[in-house]
């Protein structure tokens, strides 16, 4: 029993003990080799072939114009003010229905322009657009 000396085995260990370390890795190594195959356990199935888009249909335009006067024009063709409304039921009936592209003189009163929106509302045409000229 020396008290003034030092003994070799109270020093600090500065190895890492590899031994856990290497049985962690093998246990999880065979956890690995039994579950990979149980995993990739599938049934074989010959699945038919489809396309993902859609089918697009564009719907036609109509092009519904109003000239100075106050007179009734869809694509381009002169039509009186009674017989407007059976166009615009007609084309409301079609399927995909058409858009319906009012084209106003700036001269026009704006009565006969609502006139013809408020025919194609009671017609049943729910897409109405307005075509105007770009400022030059």
């Amino acid at each position: 029993m020396a008290f003034g000396t030092q003994d070799d085995t109270d020093e600090v260990m500065n190895e890492i003990n590899m031994t856990p370390l290497v049985d962690v890795m093998l246990v999880l190594l065979i956890i690995f080799i039994i579950t990979v195959p149980v995993m990739k356990h599938a049934v074989n199935v010959d699945l038919p072939q489809a396309t993902s888009q859609q089918e697009q249909v564009k719907p036609e335009t109509v092009k519904l114009s109003v000239d100075a006067s106050g007179a009734y024009f869809i694509n381009e063709n002169k039509v009186s003010d009674e017989a407007l409304p059976a166009l615009l039921q007609a084309e409301a009936a079609k399927n995909p229905q058409p858009d319906l592209h009012i084209r106003g003189d700036k001269n026009v009163r704006y009565e006969r322009v609502a006139q013809a929106m408020a025919m194609a509302q009671q017609a049943g045409l729910r897409k109405i657009g307005f075509i105007t000229e770009p400022v030059r």
